[in-house]
């Protein structure tokens, strides 16, 4: 019994793989490919991005790679946690609004007129695709926190944050 719960596990940790690898061609026959990479199903497929093959609750954390892509794809509404001297002195992701910690909570509870008026940008709504970043990606968790405690349902936490992101553009 052990030998068979183990062979489970093995194959069900390799088809989500298989899954996120492979993209159906016309006529139904399968080629394994990178969804990331495939700019042709890029923006169809940013939801299975984020949210897996698994009946577990979906991640929050997001990669370089999905963040690129939803950005590509207008699919997110990106917030940056920083303070504003921050994204001054070391930059700031592309498209990003600065919202700093602090003010996350009262923030996302201001008519889009003064939540754009303040910060710059479009309010998401609650049904929106939300990324939160920062430095590391430890104060974003804390703005994802507050904002699933306002009602917000797809908030996602760029786990790397600025550092992960300057990283990985410099190497592009």
């Amino acid at each position: 019994m052990r030998m068979s719960l183990a062979g489970c596990w093995r194959f069900a940790a390799v088809v989500p793989r298989l899954l996120w690898n492979s993209t159906v061609l016309p006529g139904g026959r399968s080629s394994v490919s990178s969804l990331v990479n495939n700019t042709h199903h890029d923006c169809k497929h940013t939801e299975l991005l984020l949210r897996g093959f698994s009946s577990a609750p979906p991640s929050t954390d997001v990669s370089y790679e999905q963040l690129k892509q939803l950005l590509s794809c207008r699919k997110a509404v990106v917030i940056d946690v920083r303070e504003p001297w921050e994204l001054r002195e070391y930059g700031s992701i592309p498209g990003s609004i600065n919202v700093p910690l602090a003010q996350v909570g009262n923030a996302l509870q201001l008519d889009a007129e003064e939540f754009n008026e303040k910060y710059g940008g479009e309010m998401p709504q609650q049904t929106d695709n939300i990324v939160f970043t920062c430095l590391a990606g430890i104060r974003s968790k804390n703005a994802l926190d507050t904002a699933t405690s306002l009602g917000y349902k797809d908030v996602h936490n760029y786990l790397g944050g600025w550092q992960d992101w300057s990283k990985n553009e410099q190497q592009d």
